[in-house]
């Protein structure tokens, strides 16, 4: 399966955006879709995470009650709205996919596929 992220952006600390991670050569199915972020000089860290069937979702403490990850079925794509952002948001996101369970969907090394990544800019 092929990933796309994409909508990342400039925004001022308090704002929104809304991620978008499509697949193509395959549906969502049977996956967990995770959302990471990399800041420079740090390593990648756990964002959010849906799993396809059945919605359950898990949060980092740090985004938690700010950002949501949906799922649009007819759509084949997944979404990671963020709000009230902060500037130490400010990171290359990435979604994933991969058979992770909820003792591993924080780890990126549950995940076999991976988007390109898209950059989120908070300024203060």
């Amino acid at each position: 399966v092929q990933l796309q992220a994409f909508g990342g952006g400039l925004v001022q600390a308090g704002g929104s955006l809304r991620l978008s991670c499509a697949a193509s050569g395959r549906t969502f199915s049977g996956y967990t879709v995770g959302w990471f972020r990399q800041a420079p000089g740090k390593e990648r860290e756990f964002v959010a995470s849906i799993r396809w069937s059945g919605g359950a979702t898990s949060y980092a403490d740090s985004v938690k009650g700010r950002f949501t990850t949906s799922r649009d079925y007819a759509k084949n794509t997944v979404y990671l709205q963020m709000n009230s952002l902060k500037p130490e948001d400010t990171a290359v996101y990435y979604c994933a996919a991969g058979n992770a369970i909820a003792s591993t969907r924080s780890s990126p090394k549950a995940y076999n596929y991976w988007g390109q990544g898209t950059l989120v800019t908070v300024s203060s």
